[in-house]
């Protein structure tokens, strides 16, 4: 039970290669906070990748917060979803002020994006 909800590195999109397949494939469902890009992979597992710019959320801590919710939610969500390399990328730039989104409002768009993929 605990191997269906780990995230190993075979449950990663690691290489440049990998993210430039899935942004060419040119599938894209979008959120609120999140655009989420798939494409079909022949691993039999779903695999991530995230984009989260240091352009859009300055600082670190802030960006390693949204990766890690979003990293969390995958490794919870992986062994439902069909065999799709997704990338989740921070769709835009927060408004002044309202950079740290809290982790709810994160898993909420995350969860929905998710929920919307092709089965």
């Amino acid at each position: 039970m605990a191997g269906e909800y780990c995230f190993r590195p075979a449950h990663r999109l690691l290489r440049t290669d990998g993210f430039s397949e899935v942004f060419e494939y040119r599938r894209v469902l979008r959120g609120k906070l999140f655009d989420l890009h798939f494409r079909p992979n022949l691993t039999g597992s779903a695999r991530l990748g995230l984009v989260v710019p240091k352009k859009h959320l300055p600082l670190s801590v802030t960006r390693n917060r949204y990766k890690r919710v979003a990293r969390d939610i995958f490794r919870l969500r992986r062994s439902g979803l069909p065999a799709l390399d997704v990338v989740l990328r921070l769709a835009r730039k927060p408004m002044a002020g309202q950079e740290v989104k809290p982790a709810l409002a994160i898993r909420e768009d995350i969860e929905s994006l998710l929920g919307r993929l092709p089965k």
